[in-house]
């Protein structure tokens, strides 16, 4: 089975045509190396997806026939994702919510303010 099929009948991706130019992006390895769409896979392979900053670590278990349902989509797959990848998402949440949002301007007296303090924090720290 191609390997864009595969990630699209496990329900990776919504749609074939996102999971096929994810592949052609590179963002979608075997054994750690970059594959085309139409790469065959074969039972007992391991791919690395990467989705939302995350490094997904699927273990091909069997082949579908056709697009599966969620519920017994851990039938074909098993997900062997390290719980520190998705540790880091919470990390990059947190650090997103200091910065201001593009177009807002220049920063106002108080968001100054809230700026030496945190940079007078950091460097208490180290």
């Amino acid at each position: 089975m191609r390997i864009d099929k595969y990630l699209w009948c496990i329900r990776i991706f919504k749609t074939r045509s996102i999971a096929t130019t994810a592949c052609k992006k590179g963002q979608v390895k075997l054994e750690n190396k970059s594959v085309k769409p139409s790469k065959e896979i074969f039972g007992d392979e391991l791919i690395i997806v990467r989705k939302n900053q995350i490094n997904y670590q699927i273990k091909v278990l069997d082949l579908p026939e056709s697009r599966v349902g969620a519920k017994i989509v851990d039938l074909y797959r098993k997900d062997v994702t390290p719980k520190e990848a998705f540790e880091k998402t919470e990390l990059l949440k947190y650090a997103k919510d200091y910065y201001r949002k593009k177009g807002t301007g220049r920063p106002t007296k108080k968001d100054r303010r809230d700026i030496d303090d945190y940079q007078e924090d950091t460097t208490l720290d180290i």
